[in-house]
C-alpha cells in the first residue's frame, strides 16, 4: 500500500520560495540592524535613551 503525500509534501514551490524569502529578510534586517547599531556606537541599554 502506497503511503500518502503529507502536507508538507503537496506545498506549491511558490510557497516554499516565499518562506525562503520570508528568512532571508528576516535575516538581512537583523544584520542591518546590528550594523546600525555598531556604526552609531550605541550598545542595547543606551538605544533607548534620548541625548539631552
Amino acid at each position: 500500500m502506497a503511503e500518502k503525500p503529507t502536507p508538507a509534501d503537496r506545498r506549491k514551490p511558490a510557497a516554499d520560495r516565499h518562506d525562503r524569502l520570508k528568512a532571508a529578510l528576516k535575516a538581512n534586517m537583523a544584520k542591518r540592524k546590528a550594523q546600525a547599531r555598531a556604526r552609531t556606537g550605541k550598545t542595547g541599554d543606551e538605544a533607548g535613551k534620548s541625548k539631552d
